[in-house]
């Protein structure tokens, strides 16, 4: 068992600006296998929909069952990070709950990931506090360790490391290393300000297939359009 107890910090400005855009933008913006690695996976959903959230990773592995160093996680926790927790994907584990929550709210934290279980949900969006979460369980957590904090870790089949850029909303949570954010902020606000544009041209009364010249890419995927019905249809 180790506990590092700080993460590597980049500019708040930075972090901020990548918070500014949504999963999905961040998620287009980024290069096809980088988007893929990047995007955490579709179990991982909110517990209070209607909420963001944007910071820097402290990351914890626990052991099935044990939340000892997810309480470490916690207290190391500054204003502005993220709590991401993982236990490898064993089975039904309580991971993250109301009076964790209260903790990480009180030292400034944004919100928390979880691959696993979280309960107290009803408290969870009483408080407001962000949570996505792979599921809902009542069981209980042992405090005995082992695990890991602030350590390279999966979570929602993705590699996070400790001071990665997390953002997350109501379509998922995408993690975004800081060496890459300054490229996917610049290709994030093209996107954005693209769909502006788009937005005004569909309600002007233009066909969305058109502006997207997606005839063009049926053409180029060799799709065959017929003049009638399948049952018609004789080739």
């Amino acid at each position: 068992m180790k506990v590092y107890r700080h993460i590597p910090q980049c500019d708040p400005l930075l972090v901020e600006a990548v918070g500014r855009f949504s999963v999905a933008d961040l998620h287009e913006s980024m290069d096809v296998m980088a988007g893929r690695m990047a995007l955490f996976g579709p179990a991982i959903r909110p517990i209070n929909p209607g909420l963001r959230a944007v910071g820097q990773a402290v990351t914890a592995f626990l052991f099935p069952g044990d939340g000892l160093l997810g309480h470490k996680a916690v207290q190391l926790i500054k204003p502005g990070q993220i709590l991401v927790v993982a236990n490898g994907g064993a089975g039904p584990q309580t991971m993250f709950a109301e009076l964790v929550a209260l903790a990480a709210e009180a030292a400034g934290a944004r919100g928390a990931v979880v691959e696993g279980h979280v309960r107290d949900v009803e408290a969870l969006r009483t408080m407001q506090f962000p949570v996505w979460a792979s599921g809902v369980y009542a069981g209980h957590t042992g405090k005995n360790g082992p695990g890991f904090v602030n350590v390279p870790i999966v979570c929602g089949g993705v590699r996070v490391e400790p001071g990665d850029i997390i953002v997350a909303d109501d379509d998922g949570v995408i993690c975004i290393p800081p060496a890459l954010a300054h490229s996917v902020i610049a290709k994030a606000k093209a996107r954005a300000e693209r769909e502006v544009q788009i937005r005004a041209a569909v309600g002007g009364g233009k066909v969305l297939f058109d502006i997207l010249n997606l005839q063009a890419a049926l053409d180029n995927a060799g799709v065959e359009e017929v003049e009638g019905t399948w049952q018609t249809d004789k080739g």
